[in-house]
């Protein structure tokens, strides 16, 4: 299930190790099924195809699921989740008031039920949400003092936290919808009562359940914070240094501990609201166990050990894992939804510099595009275990069309002849020079806690380095590379990925708009840069507000086709994703598209 806010995505960034080797040419979808289905790689067979989507049969409570992060958490608090293992840290002590059944396409109520009107004369939309009287922020330091959760939480988060501009929070830019005219208004938010509130959109639109749903924090402590010490208070408020055990939660879990370079434990929240269909409180866990473990090959060492509950595997794994004996299953959960791509920093506070005049025209863009070579990615870093990623919408998106796909593949020849068109030519020495004799030559920013971005990136650079352009990697820490994201705009090249995938075509309404905090090579734009920036826009709004699926489908097309013959961003692979897990669970099913749900997953007797 997805529990967070869908119009808002966050950084992520995997890897793992592997070598690199030869040229090899692109190869279609249908051929690298084929490639898949060679008899080296019967190693498959031994794996368990299990998706998720229920029914679940009846667990008992109990038991400790065994995982691990590959560094510390930044922080405890929500307004600081941009990586993946704060939220995987702070995520458990909230909930959203929608979930979106990724099974069956639905949206149903989770924390809230809901009703959309719509009004034809004023051209405008209401939703209007109830919380469930069963919601409690409580603590672990004292379970006993029970805090209501309340309308108030929601309309002082979502006018107070996600929106002040001064926070620089991801959904800011939801908040706002363009109107027919052009202009921007606010969806404004009403309190009706304790439990009951109303968004107010200014127009109608096609998905409020989207652009609404959210989680919150507790007003009762933010708000104190914010009064007295403003927004730089606020941004500093629940640091890794705070007691964990204070913190409240109306989530499924409280954390409980948290020792700087071992690990974190969440336990489980007995006031949490959900139960199951046999009418049994959820989830079946008692807790959580997190260790911290940078080096994944002693992930492995330790999941084999049976120190740890669950293993992903990387390519090199899968003949290791498959063999017999074994107290584990190894799952196939197919390729990926999502997939790490490539940015170039157009911001223009780079424009004196060499690279901003190149990273700003399309056809630099698309000759880089020209020279990725995904085939010998997928060869040579994934083994065989992946498949191009040509696409933009993932293929749940309602608004997926295989036909429309990226056409600047990989031919070297090609991308040579976008360049020359820019002036941009081989020296004497073989290297390329722009017109005024500037080397092509920048830096690739990937992340450092695992070797699977690097390899990408060594691969990139050798292709690069055959038709005279220097590309020098630069391994970062991940804090850093946000900070340099979000704050610096120091970067040149990027290679990062951005957790979830596009279920929804206005998902990632921060990253996509031009004004947005994670329209990454160009962010936070005070009126767009480029007429195909303004095109996006235009068109993003006009897709927001089309409920007829038909007229919308021939917008969000060209919404793709844009992003596609632009490159502002270049996709890599889908990986085939494999994770083992101890046979000693029960309701265990692994999919890329909502398992394994921990909510359901139990110690078996």
């Amino acid at each position: 299930m997805i529990r967070k806010l869908l119009g808002v995505f966050v950084l992520l960034v995997l890897g793992f190790l592997v070598s690199c080797g030869p040229n090899v040419p692109e190869m279609t979808k249908g051929q690298v099924q084929a490639y898949l289905a060679r008899p080296h790689n019967s190693l498959w067979k031994k794996t368990v195809n299990r998706p998720g989507g229920g029914p679940y049969q009846k667990g008992v409570h109990g038991g400790t699921w065994r995982t691990f992060l590959t560094q510390d958490p930044k922080s405890f608090s929500p307004l600081h989740e941009q990586d993946s293992e704060t939220a995987a840290v702070v995520g458990p002590l909230s909930d959203s008031l929608l979930e979106y059944d990724v099974y069956r396409r639905a949206w149903r109520p989770n924390i809230a039920s809901y009703q959309v009107r719509v009004n034809q004369a004023t051209q405008t939309l209401d939703i209007t949400f109830t919380l469930r009287p069963d919601l409690w922020w409580t603590s672990l330091a004292d379970p006993q003092k029970k805090v209501r959760v309340t309308s108030d939480d929601v309309v002082f988060w979502y006018n107070q936290i996600e929106g002040n501009p001064e926070l620089q929070q991801s959904g800011y830019a939801g908040q706002f919808v363009q109107m027919p005219d052009g202009t921007q208004k606010r969806i404004t938010i009403q309190k009706i009562d304790d439990r009951t509130f109303v968004f107010h959109y200014p127009r109608i639109v096609a998905m409020p359940e989207l652009s609404s749903n959210m989680d919150f924090g507790p007003r009762y402590v933010f708000e104190p914070v914010l009064k007295k010490q403003g927004a730089a208070g606020v941004l500093k408020l629940w640091t890794i240094d705070t007691d964990p055990r204070t913190l409240p939660s109306m989530g499924p879990y409280y954390l409980a501990s948290y020792h700087p370079g071992l690990g974190v434990t969440l336990v489980r929240n007995p006031w949490y609201w959900k139960r199951d269909r046999f009418g049994q409180s959820i989830p079946y866990l008692h807790a959580i166990e997190d260790k911290i473990l940078p080096n994944i090959e002693t992930v492995k060492l330790k999941f084999l050990a049976g120190d740890l509950d669950s293993y992903t595997l990387r390519p090199q794994d899968l003949s290791d894992l498959v063999k017999e004996p074994r107290d584990y299953t190894v799952y196939s959960a197919g390729p990926s939804l999502g997939a790490q791509f490539f940015s170039w920093n157009q911001n223009p506070r780079n424009k004196d510099k060499p690279f901003y005049s190149w990273f700003t025209q399309a056809k630099f863009r698309q000759a880089m595009s020209c020279f990725f070579n995904r085939q010998r990615v997928i060869d040579q870093v994934y083994r065989g275990l992946a498949e191009p990623a040509l696409w933009f919408f993932a293929k749940p998106n309602p608004f997926f069309d295989p036909a429309i796909q990226q056409t600047y593949l990989y031919d070297p020849a090609r991308g040579l002849r976008l360049l020359a068109d820019l002036g941009i030519h081989p020296g004497p020495d073989g290297r390329l020079r722009d017109a005024q004799g500037h080397l092509i030559a920048f830096t690739l920013t990937v992340n450092n806690d695992s070797n699977l971005p690097i390899d990408i990136a060594n691969v990139y650079a050798d292709e690069l380095k055959k038709v005279g352009i220097t590309l020098t990697v630069r391994p970062l820490d991940f804090q850093k590379i946000v900070d340099s994201l979000l704050k610096t705009y120091d970067w040149q090249m990027i290679l990062i990925g951005l957790s979830g995938a596009n279920y929804f075509p206005t998902q990632g309404d921060n990253v996509w708009l031009s004004q947005g905090n994670l329209h990454l090579w160009n962010p936070l734009q005070t009126i767009p840069a480029t007429p195909w920036e303004a095109q996006l826009d235009r068109l993003y709004w006009q897709g927001y507000a089309t409920r007829d699926h038909a007229k919308a489908a021939q917008i969000w097309d060209q919404f793709q086709h844009i992003i596609l013959n632009e490159v502002p961003i270049l996709y890599t692979v889908y990986p085939e994703v494999f994770r083992a897990v101890r046979n000693r669970w029960g309701n265990v099913a692994v999919d890329n598209v909502g398992a394994p749900d921990m909510n359901y997953v139990y110690l078996t007797p």
